[in-house]
């Protein structure tokens, strides 16, 4: 069995947050759980393309914007799923960070960070 507390994870500046990484690889599950902190006002253009990713909204509001411009709005209680690699851009509204609970499969090394320029897509 594997607990931890948020207070001792491994923590990561991400690009545009923070991700505090609470299942790696090394943890033999076969997937993570972060809880990831996007900034306020931040605009990230984002693809996983050795990862498939879900993430559940738990604070904050943004949206999740598709390449072809398809807006969907994040609000907590909201879960979107990167179900085919998806390139996306991550918005946060600009007065409030915006959380989420992230699901990564298969499971993140432990060290990942994006390289944000918004005419690539920062993937690993």
């Amino acid at each position: 069995m594997i607990i931890r507390d948020i207070e001792n994870v491994k923590t990561v500046d991400w690009g545009n947050g923070l991700s505090r990484r609470f299942l790696l690889q090394e943890d033999g599950v076969g997937y993570s759980i972060t809880d990831t902190i996007v900034s306020a006002g931040t605009r990230s253009r984002l693809e996983y393309r050795n990862h498939l990713e879900s993430c559940y909204c738990i604070e904050g509001s943004g949206a999740v914007i598709e390449l072809d411009g398809t807006v969907h709005p994040l609000r907590p209680g909201r879960m979107y799923s990167l179900d085919k690699h998806d390139a996306h851009f991550l918005v946060a509204d600009p007065d409030t960070d915006l959380r989420l609970v992230c699901v990564f499969t298969p499971a993140l090394q432990g060290d990942e960070a994006h390289r944000l320029d918004e005419s690539l897509a920062s993937a690993y």
